[in-house]
Order: C-alpha cells, then structure tokens, then sequence
C-alpha cells in the first residue's frame, strides 16, 4: 500500500538517543505513510539532538525536528508539535515505543469512514523478547468510550491515540503525570465522540509504572490522577459528588497496584 495519509505524528524526545531510532524506523515501516514525522527535543543533555538530525538525514524532509532549549515535559513538548502540525490527524507516539506497521493504515481510514469521531485509542501491547509486529486480523470490533468508562479507568494510553487537530484542547502544560488522561476526559465530557479500536497496534518495552515500576513513579502517577480529576471538577465538567467519589477508587486502586507490585518485587 504505502500511500501517503493524512497523519501528524509526534514524538516528544528526552534524552532518548538509544531509543529513538526503534519509535521512527516502526513510523516509517508503516503501510500508509504519515504526512510528516515532528520530533520534539525536549532540552536533552545527551546526544539525543544528534540522533534525531540522523534520522533527518536519512528519511529526509518527512522528518521535522523542533528544538526547545530546555526540558518543558511532554505536555509542552506535544502541543509545540501540535502548533506547527500540518496533518488533519495528530497521533502520538512516545521515544521508547513502537507501533504495528499497519497502525495508520486501519485507525486513519477508519477515522475517515467515521469523520463525527474526534478521538480514537486502541488495544496496546507490552514486549518482553516478543517480536513487535505480529499479523492482525483483517476484522476488529470498534466501541464508543462514554465518560464514566473513561473516568474509572484510562483505557487510552498515549502512544495509541489518533485525534483531529482542530480539537479545542491541549496538554495541560504544568503536568508532567496524567496530562493525556486529562485531554482524552476534556474531550469525552465535553461532549466529543470518542472510540476505541480492539487492535493491538502499539507496543511497550517498559514496566506499565514507570521506569521498572519502582515505587515512587507509582505515586507520582497517583498523584497526577487525583490533579487530573481535581481539574474537572474545577472546570465544571465533573460533580462534587462524581469527584469525591473518583478519589475514594482511584486512591483504592492505588493501594491494590502498590501492592502487587511489591509481592512482584520480592
């Protein structure tokens, strides 16, 4: 197939030179094509700059890299790419992971058959000595995301999501955990349609909290949830009531994940 799409996407990049080249090359293995590949160097102290001008170099004008002069975080990093976005579609990808060769081909065309959809996500998988990339099938099931399923649980992990660019949202720029998971409820309570794809087109090589599950990511995590649903609540979107009781569960689950997490490490 490898024709060209619609499709802008983003990659945040910090000190990542030794994985960086695995997230493009999965990009530029894709059976549809994106219109453009923006590479955001998010004020790396390694020689992540230089490895992104290789790339550059080696797939040409596809590849755009924007240089901040210091680390901002994802948030900032994601909407300086939106910003200067010359794709209809935006998809997200993060510097340590890697997509299917077919993830654009199938979520594009089917945002394009489904124009009244915004957002869509799809089903991730983690990697551990697998080899990224299995054969798909050619039939998927694809169901609406309403708010309630969405508040109880993030279903959307960023490097899954496919989204219009005109969306009238950004990553909030002063959150550096759970900023996705406030965009994807802004735009699902706000009344936008949100989808997910049962796919497994994107891949992890990493613990599902943080750099080896240690502890202190797990909270930090938590905290960024409980900021997430505080925001909401602030902007209306949410009750008092749905708020309270969204802390009592997400402070439940918490608990169930430290602990699990400690019985893995022992």
């Amino acid at each position: 197939m490898n024709h060209k799409s619609s499709v802008s996407v983003v990659i945040p990049c910090f000190n990542c030179r030794d994985t960086i080249k695995r997230a493009v090359d999965s990009v530029m293995d894709q059976t549809c094509m994106p219109l453009e590949i923006i590479l955001v160097n998010d004020g790396s102290h390694d020689s992540t700059i230089d490895m992104l001008y290789e790339l550059k170099h080696r797939y040409g004008d596809v590849i755009k890299v924007i240089h901040l002069d210091k680390n901002y975080g994802p948030s900032r990093a994601r909407n300086f790419a939106w910003e200067s976005a010359s794709g209809d579609y935006l998809a997200f990808l993060d510097s340590d992971d890697s997509w299917h060769p077919r993830k654009i081909e199938i979520q594009h065309s089917w945002m394009i058959c489904h124009p009244e959809v915004a957002l869509t996500g799809h089903r991730c998988e983690q990697i551990f000595g697998k080899i990224a990339g299995n054969t798909l099938s050619g039939k998927f099931r694809a169901y609406p995301v309403s708010p309630i399923k969405l508040l109880l649980s993030n279903i959307l992990l960023t490097r899954s999501v496919m989204l219009k660019q005109d969306l009238p949202f950004r990553f909030n720029k002063n959150k550096r955990h759970s900023e996705d998971y406030l965009l994807w409820l802004e735009t699902v309570l706000s009344g936008f349609r949100v989808w997910y794809i049962d796919l497994p087109m994107a891949y992890s090589y990493k613990a599902p909290y943080g750099d080896k599950g240690l502890s202190s990511n797990l909270w930090n995590m938590e905290k960024g949830e409980l900021d997430t649903y505080r925001k909401l609540y602030q902007k209306g979107l949410i009750s008092f009531l749905a708020y309270s009781q969204l802390v009592h569960f997400s402070m439940l689950k918490h608990v169930i994940r430290f602990i699990k997490l400690h019985l893995f490490m022992k």
